[in-house]
């Protein structure tokens, strides 16, 4: 069964945790790297774990793998064997589930209040795997077959280190969300994932295909657990959950940036943060449709905190 439509049939909620690298850069993390946070799974896993454990005392109902810019491509460039990089994105999933189980394990009386925790396995664009900012272009030369083929053995991996559902995120083009939906159909039936796209603005996603367009194809397909934006400034959410809702009856997932504006080449970010990521604007999201809410970049555990202060008041 749907995992997402399990939590959602009990609570009006279901919360996402917040920025992975910025946590890890917190901690001294230099993500300077093609790696980005996969990087960490090679030098620190234990503070990757403990990110993922303070996102579940923030109040975090799925916590969303290291495993976003892990690819056997990259970790290849670094001299690593297939084998060897397929072990450590599995590796990302394991990291989060000892961390859900551990947490759940002494969670007490809360486990009346929220369900116990999804993990997520973070499946990133193509675009990702170039370290070059495709992921908010989405101008690939690649056909469908041969996004299906870099998807592939990555997918499998994950899926097989136990992920309760794959979150296909910053996704930049219709054409690459399509290819993932025909590999689920194909070769990993009963597999649940949700899609999530990077938007340039309140309609359009990455590439400048209508975000309505996005959201009425993949209405069509049951593997597909929900539908929405990540990785996008929190000014172009509410219209964006607008565009979804028109032309999807499932659940809306939404976890922004915090407004900045990511540099590629200096892998930096810039300027100043847009608004509220956190309990205003998520209750407003909320509102407005969505279902599943969480942050992206340069959020934290206290954003996820907020979120659950007003959803399980």
């Amino acid at each position: 069964m749907n995992p997402i439509e399990q939590i959602l049939q009990n609570y009006p909620v279901l919360i996402l945790d917040g920025a992975m690298a910025t946590e890890l850069e917190g901690h001294g993390c230099d993500l300077k790297d093609s790696l980005w946070s996969a990087k960490v799974l090679l030098e620190n896993p234990e503070l990757i774990k403990r990110v993922h454990r303070d996102y579940f005392e923030a109040g975090a109902d799925c916590a969303i793998t290291a495993s976003y810019q892990a690819t056997v491509e990259g970790f290849s460039k670094r001299g690593l064997s297939e084998k060897e990089a397929l072990a450590l994105i599995q590796k990302s999933v394991q990291l989060a589930i000892e961390a859900r189980d551990e947490f759940w394990a002494n969670a007490g009386s809360i486990e009346e209040r929220r369900p116990k925790p999804l993990i997520a396995a973070s499946v990133g664009p193509y675009g990702a795997s170039l370290a070059d900012g495709s992921e908010y272009r989405g101008n690939y030369s690649l056909t469908e077959e041969e996004l299906a083929d870099f998807h592939r053995i990555r997918l499998k991996a994950l899926i097989e280190a136990g992920a309760d559902i794959l979150a296909c995120e910053t996704i930049p083009c219709l054409a690459e969300a399509k290819a993932i939906v025909r590999l689920l159909e194909e070769e990993f039936p009963g597999v649940y994932a949700w899609f999530s796209f990077s938007a340039r603005d309140g309609l359009h996603i990455s590439d400048g295909t209508p975000v309505a367009e996005c959201a009425a194809w993949l209405d069509g397909h049951e593997q597909v657990a929900a539908v929405g934006i990540n990785c996008t400034p929190p000014g172009h959410i509410p219209s964006l959950i607008g565009q979804i809702r028109q032309h999807t009856a499932k659940p809306i997932v939404v976890y922004p940036n915090s407004g900045e504006y990511f540099d590629a080449t200096e892998k930096t970010w810039h300027a100043a943060a847009a608004g509220d990521s956190g309990g205003g604007s998520s209750q407003r999201w909320h509102e407005a449709g969505a279902r599943l809410i969480g942050g992206c970049c340069r959020t934290a555990p206290a954003d996820i905190r907020a979120i659950a202060a007003w959803a399980r008041a």
